[in-house]
């Protein structure tokens, strides 16, 4: 009788509320997409008690495909909480579930919205029966941090060496750079998941590698070649303000050191600097006098069209193994930072199926571009000539006249599910101004002329990324080939 009477309280004061919620939801809808072995399975919906009073949750009440956990009941003024929610359907296919979730500030719920396409379940077989994960878990692109060791070492001594540049990269983005101490060590704590290595030292070839880190394996090790075309600098050697030891000394006379001592301002220690220094894999480009005079880091209006251009990114399950993924998002990092704000860029991402990913956006938009790169998530098929199609859409609607109008396809492997008919769409398209480019992410040699018949049909390129250097240099350098104002 009590909890009738003290449920009929709150029902009252939520009726008179009713036209003032206090409560606010940080969304009310999710997509999954494609779900696959590898893909998350839980999101977090945060409320929020906007109002001067406590609130209360008074109840969820979901289909029994959904598992959820709240981290409280109750919400004090201007504090939050979590409601994190799991679909768990038996079956694979498309899902589409909604959530009714109570609150005292209002009468009627409110309705959370979660889909998606279950392609694969989880490698355990028991998961779709497994509970909503705990506060303790978080998705992983918000994983909490852990210490982890790398050493750096000569690859056939084995012998460590101190203080070598260790850079470290995740989803893309770079998460610092360090030095290592005398035991060649660094030891420091980053999010667990899968890490890129970069590493450098005078004298040595650089070396990198990608591996999932986390708390079982958290000791890295990084052997480094050294470098056959290094030579030690022979140190000059001076008496009486002379050089004694310059072959030169002979042929002119003496001169007097300049005591002034100049200090030098430091480059800053990031990745990008680093792999400035690195050659890259190299890659056919259509170069006059002209544009090989023009510096790297120009693109200015006066040499460069406006470009207008989609990428179509390959998130197959083949680009889970190796570096794959790193390199293209990196790649796609760079890329973003150099566009200006008459240019364009837009996404699309192809697996089982196409999908727009960021329609035609302007440069200046360089965080709505990039946020959703960092969710892209690989698996499933490989639909690349829908994913062409797809792209040439949006390089259609994003059209500039008298600027360059581009499709570029990101790929470590051939086009595969419905691609038979992708040449006849790319002439179609080229009679339009609408060329196309094929980047290869470290792709096998049979897949390349396939790449480049592609290319060539397109009026445009071949690039091959393989390393660091290519994903900084070789995609921005296609960018400037094809604005070029000849």
């Amino acid at each position: 009788m009590n909890f009738r009477y003290i449920f009929s309280i709150i029902f009252i004061l939520g009726f008179f509320s009713q036209g003032n919620s206090q409560i606010k939801f940080d969304k009310t809808e999710f997509d999954f997409d494609e779900i696959y072995a590898t893909s998350e399975r839980f999101i977090d919906f945060k409320i929020t008690n906007t109002g001067k009073k406590k609130e209360y949750l008074l109840s969820v009440r979901k289909p029994n495909e959904v598992f959820y956990l709240v981290n409280g009941q109750y919400l004090d003024s201007d504090s939050s909480l979590i409601i994190r929610l799991k679909p768990n359907g038996k079956k694979l296919g498309k899902f589409n579930y909604e959530i009714e979730v109570y609150t005292s500030d209002k009468l009627t719920p409110t309705i959370l919205k979660i889909r998606g396409n279950i392609k694969e379940f989880e490698e355990n077989s028991l998961s779709a029966m497994q509970a909503c994960p705990d506060f303790g878990s978080k998705p992983s692109i918000y994983a909490t941090n852990f210490k982890i060791t790398v050493v750096t070492v000569d690859k056939e001594t084995k012998e460590i060496l101190s203080n070598s540049t260790v850079s470290m990269i995740q989803n893309g983005l770079p998460i610092g750079n360090w030095k290592t101490n005398k035991n060649g060590q660094v030891i420091e704590k980053i999010p667990l998941g899968y890490t890129y290595f970069y590493s450098t030292h005078v004298g040595y070839l650089p070396t990198e590698q990608g591996t999932y880190v986390n708390f079982q394996r958290n000791y890295v090790v990084l052997e480094l070649s050294k470098d056959s075309n290094y030579h030690l600098p022979v140190p000059v050697e001076f008496q009486n303000g002379t050089k004694i030891n310059d072959p030169i000394v002979s042929e002119k006379p003496a001169e007097k050191i300049d005591t002034q001592i100049v200090v030098q301002e430091e480059t800053p220690l990031t990745i990008e600097t680093l792999v400035a220094k690195e050659p890259t894999t190299e890659t056919k480009e259509i170069a006059s006098l002209e544009f090989s005079q023009i510096p790297f880091d120009n693109f200015d209006s006066k040499y460069f069209k406006p470009i207008n251009v989609v990428f179509v990114l390959d998130k197959s399950s083949s680009m889970l193994q190796g570096d794959k993924l790193e390199l293209m998002k990196y790649s796609l990092y760079q890329l973003t930072n150099y566009l200006r704000p008459e240019d364009k860029m837009s996404i699309v991402t192809y697996s089982s199926t196409a999908k727009v990913l960021v329609p035609p956006t302007s440069g200046n938009e360089k965080d709505f571009i990039k946020k959703p790169i960092e969710k892209i998530r690989p698996g499933g098929g490989t639909a690349g000539g829908d994913g062409i199609k797809l792209g040439f859409e949006q390089a259609v609607i994003g059209y500039i006249k008298d600027g360059a109008n581009l499709v570029v396809i990101i790929t470590d492997g051939a086009f595969n599910k419905n691609s038979d008919d992708y040449q006849k769409s790319i002439e179609k398209h080229k009679n339009l101004g609408i060329n196309l480019s094929v980047v290869g992410i470290k792709n096998l040699l049979q897949d390349e002329a396939k790449m480049k018949e592609a290319a060539k049909i397109g009026n445009g390129r071949y690039v091959p990324i393989f390393k660091l250097a290519d994903a900084q240099r070789n995609l921005i350098q296609e960018i400037r080939i094809s604005t070029f104002r000849k």
